[in-house]
């Protein structure tokens, strides 16, 4: 249940929430290059590229149910360097793909005390992509408006009352697996974030006391002997130093807060979204889907390094293709197909990368001011959408249908970021 707001608008598609869920949990809990922990912290600092606080938060209580250490969600300073080398691919994967180059692959894979194995490397990349997408997905159809660890999204209800959207689409090919697992989940929920609730206090009194014990041997130690502000009054928030981040807080009422800052998880945090301009020869030269597909190229070196999660990327890229979109296209006047391949090629075309056998005049033919400006702004830059721009195009349009747009941003947008970084590690390895 720890995704159920993002979980309840892709309710909308069970096929798709199906793979995307085998997807998700393959990457975050199964057998895999990296440790679980390391997993939930990449997750972190992915998400607060956008400062996406829904994501962030919650992989804070899966990097704490993990075993992971609290003094790490104090930010970058105090992480592992080889984690903390990470942040410079997850800075430019997350707003300009286009430059990665092999020497940042180079510079994370060489040989020192710190240093990553190909198959992590690969598998931080897909952690990396995966989470700036969904965080779009987020921004995107309002999880994030809701603050609450892993409440519902405000934009709307899946269905009347306070049905789960298990017994919404039942009738519409959600597979019983599915069905058990959200039935479970919503007995399970509330145990759950009990017990990591628990978690969370019992680390920040332990936390709060080797923290009072060390400024204390600090005081002695220099001749001061007056215990400063320790900040450990009952009843009060306590935080070690005003400038670390996510640490974990409890607020008078002893209920469990979240992220109070992240910028903690961020080296330069206005490096942003730039147009890509072809035009200019300084830039990256464009991307041509012909010489480095993800099909021909991407899918295989993926799976080779990282066992399965090609087939289970791929499986979600098809699953997305393939959802039914008739009375989108029918309201501008064209096939599915054209209609989802013009939002597909439109989103690429904005991280430099281009299809030669497409006619890109037929974007501003197919896709009106308002639906552009919607995908730029939750692709780009997610954090800048709110429930106005997401009210405000294709008012005739049902919220399903807005759904399925913002999944084809989701995985337009990872499959962008991974053809770059996977062309990136082809150029090392080569």
């Amino acid at each position: 249940g720890w995704l159920e707001a993002v979980t309840q608008q892709m309710g909308y598609h069970p096929q798709y929430l199906d793979s995307f869920l085998k997807m998700q949990h393959y990457l975050m809990h199964m057998d895999g290059p990296l440790p679980f922990d390391c997993r939930h912290y990449i997750a972190i600092m992915a998400a607060a590229r956008h400062q996406c606080r829904y994501l962030v938060n919650l992989h804070v209580l899966q990097f704490l149910r993990a075993g992971g250490d609290p003094q790490w969600l104090r930010g970058l300073d105090f992480i592992p360097p080889k984690l903390r080398n990470l942040n410079e691919i997850n800075k430019i994967l997350a707003h300009r793909p286009w430059l990665i180059t092999k020497e940042h692959i180079e510079k994370l894979l060489k040989i020192s005390e710190w240093s990553w194995s190909l198959a992590e490397l690969v598998h931080a990349v897909v952690l990396l992509a995966h989470c700036h997408a969904l965080a779009s997905f987020v921004f995107g159809c309002g999880c994030e408006q809701d603050e609450g660890l892993g409440g519902r999204g405000s934009l709307k209800p899946l269905s009347p009352g306070n049905q789960c959207f298990c017994e919404a689409t039942a009738g519409n090919s959600c597979s019983q697996e599915l069905l058990h697992i959200n039935r479970k989940r919503s007995l399970d929920s509330c145990m759950e974030l009990d017990s990591l609730r628990e978690c969370m206090q019992r680390i920040h009194m332990e936390t709060e006391g080797r923290e009072e014990m060390r400024l204390l041997q600090q005081d002695r130690e220099e001749g001061e002997g007056q215990g400063a502000e320790v900040g450990v009054q009952e009843g009060t928030e306590y935080h070690s130093d005003p400038s670390a981040g996510l640490f974990p807080l409890t607020d008078t009422d002893g209920e469990v807060t979240g992220a109070t800052n992240l910028a903690c998880y961020m080296q330069d945090p206005d490096f942003g979204y730039q147009d890509f301009a072809r035009h200019d020869e300084d830039q990256a030269q464009v991307f041509r889907v012909q010489d480095y597909s993800w099909e021909d190229h991407g899918f295989s070196l993926v799976n080779r390094l990282y066992s399965d999660i090609g087939h289970l990327l791929d499986e979600k890229f098809r699953m997305v293709d393939g959802l039914q979109s008739s009375a989108m296209a029918k309201r501008q006047g064209c096939e599915p197909s054209v209609f989802k391949r013009g939002i597909w090629n439109y989103i690429h075309c904005m991280f430099g990368i281009r299809y030669d056998d497409y006619d890109y005049a037929e974007v501003n033919h197919l896709l009106e001011r308002m639906l552009k400006v919607y995908i730029k702004t939750v692709t780009c830059y997610p954090e800048k959408t709110n429930s106005e721009m997401f009210d405000r195009f294709w008012k005739q349009f049902q919220h399903s249908e807005k759904v399925h747009v913002n999944l084809l941003i989701l995985e337009a947008r990872m499959q962008a970021e991974l053809l770059y970084a996977l062309q990136a590690i082809t150029q090392y390895m080569i």
